[in-house]
């Protein structure tokens, strides 16, 4: 296929037929095996369980309920539902799919690839019309299942050269490249970081720092909070940074605004100035960061336009229209505040 053209619309699902023609039983073996593994022979359960996992099938749990196959529903699924940068996504994503008849369903997959493949199961076996992932990193086993399914899948919060089917967002890399160009050009000549625990973090940390370091002699040290973004995590990355480094007259680059937010409590515990002693980048310009004091300098991303625009893709795939790309990079600004 050519590169940027949009794939054709609705690739048949795998059937229960299929699986027991790979595995050399019939369809009602396969179905009681799939029910009631007891009932069938090792050896049987063997072939069918690989025929399976070969081909992506997942059991309906809701076969034939619905003489049109359509359940209404678009499955979600986010790392944190708590989290303000997914569920301000998830929202726009919600309410446009709603005003087309719509609804969703929403789980919390955490940051670990197997969560994710067990919570994709779950929701394949409903049979949803579409499913939206957070991110592009997916286990080999979850992109078989996805592409097996013949659904639209749309990959949000990232952008990728191969989608698993759609992709709306932004280059992670670019976005804390922006960042750093950003500090470069205000004279700052040394710089650390503070990072979450998730792989999108890690790699605008990498991004942040490549881009910097080619401006200073001065390595740029990171703390890895090892885990969720939080105000804690930020003043205990800040100050382990401070016992071991001289980051007067430089500049705190933060995966994200709750970091900032943390580091900037913790910087003036130690009687430092923002930006006079030290200066602070966030990232994702959640509600509370132009609030703070100093207001917070961040890369903005239009979290209402990606959810949206994902749910515009979804709804043409199901609708069996064409998308003219899909991969839709949406892009991000930096905002300037009193921080940096």
């Amino acid at each position: 296929m050519k590169k940027g053209a949009s794939r054709p619309p609705g690739p048949r699902r795998v059937t229960m037929q299929e699986v027991g023609r790979i595995a050399g039983v019939s369809q009602v073996t396969v179905s009681r095996a799939l029910s009631d593994p007891s009932k069938v022979s090792p050896e049987t359960l063997a072939k069918i369980m690989g025929a399976v996992e070969a081909t992506g099938f997942v059991p309906n749990a809701i076969a034939g309920a619905l003489a049109s196959r359509k359940s209404r529903l678009v499955s979600a699924l986010v790392p944190s539902i708590t989290n303000v940068v997914y569920s301000s996504m998830v929202r726009a994503f919600s309410e446009r799919l709603r005003d087309h008849g719509y609804q969703i369903l929403l789980s919390e997959t955490g940051f670990d690839p197997e969560d994710e493949e067990a919570t994709v199961v779950a929701h394949l076996s409903r049979r949803p019309d579409a499913i939206m992932l957070t991110g592009i990193q997916h286990s080999p086993q979850v992109r078989r299942l996805l592409l097996a399914a013949g659904i639209p899948v749309v990959e949000l919060w990232d952008v990728s050269d191969s989608p698993i089917d759609l992709c709306v967002g932004f280059h992670h890399v670019d976005a804390a490249r922006a960042a750093a160009e950003f500090a470069i050009d205000r004279g700052y000549t040394h710089a650390a970081t503070v990072t979450a625990g998730d792989e999108r973090a890690r790699r605008r940390q990498g991004g942040f720092a490549e881009r910097f370091g080619r401006n200073s002699a001065v390595p740029v040290p990171d703390y890895d909070a090892g885990g969720p973004a939080s105000i804690a995590a930020g003043r205990e990355g800040f100050a382990a940074l401070l016992a071991a480094n001289d980051l007067r007259g430089g500049v705190i680059y933060c995966s994200s605004d709750i970091l900032a937010h943390g580091v900037l409590i913790e910087a003036r515990s130690h009687g430092l100035t923002i930006p006079g002693d030290i200066a602070v980048i966030g990232f994702g310009d959640q509600e509370f960061a132009r609030h703070l004091d100093p207001a917070l300098t961040t890369v903005r991303i239009d979290l209402p336009k990606l959810g949206q625009a994902a749910a515009d893709a979804v709804l043409s795939r199901i609708n069996g229209q064409t998308v003219a790309s899909p991969v839709i990079d949406l892009r991000f600004d930096i905002i300037a505040r009193a921080s940096a």
